[in-house]
């Protein structure tokens, strides 16, 4: 499927018909977010994939009983992760191990490390709230690319969905994407014209 058609045809689904996702399908689709470009590559999230019936019965009430919760094949939950130092380390880690020049990597380190220095909490968090949405663009579109279906879900509590979870309190859910396979029918889609988003 041409990358137009994908973005043209995908919707957010509002019901799905139970059916699980494919094995690798999902692993196909787990690494086109997996390699979702952030700001100095530090990745600030962690997802949670919930399969599990009961599990997303007991999240459904948290998310304004929307039925997607449930009738999706696969729930991810998407968390901000604003323990940040660690990902500068794991990203330095990278760089060295790719063979990236050692001066290269020394000038990286000084850049990241003041930055995210520099962050206050609230900061953070509005840093990782930002690379997360990347990182959903690519889950929808990853989906229709692959044959699936998507609703990305922002109605929600995510302090009930963090203790449902039993989430480290480090991982804070900001968005949700349920992923499977619709049983209903996509809406015209409808956007403004050229016109008034560019200029």
């Amino acid at each position: 499927m041409e990358f137009k058609d994908v973005v043209m045809q995908r919707y957010a689904t509002k019901q799905f018909d139970g059916r699980m996702i494919e094995e690798p399908k999902l692993f196909a689709l787990l690494d086109i977010i997996r390699y979702s470009p952030s700001a100095f590559n530090l990745q600030p999230w962690k997802i949670k994939v919930v399969t599990a019936s009961k599990i997303k019965a007991n999240l459904r009430p948290h998310a304004n009983d929307q039925p997607q919760i449930t009738s999706c094949s696969h729930l991810m939950v998407f968390c901000a992760n604003t323990e940040l130092e660690p990902l500068v380390d794991k990203v330095l880690g990278g760089m060295r191990t790719g063979g990236m020049p050692p001066e290269i990597v020394r000038q990286f380190e000084a850049m990241m490390k003041g930055y995210v220095a520099s962050m206050n909490p609230e900061q953070r968090m509005s840093f990782a709230r930002e690379q997360i949405h990347i990182a959903l663009a690519n889950a929808v579109n990853g989906a229709k690319s692959l044959g699936m279906d998507s609703c990305p879900m922002g109605g929600f509590d995510p302090a009930a969905f963090a203790e449902v979870l039993f989430l480290p309190e480090e991982y804070v859910p900001v968005v949700l994407c349920a992923v499977g396979y619709a049983a209903d029918t996509p809406p015209p889609k409808w956007r403004l014209p050229r016109e008034e988003v560019f200029f």
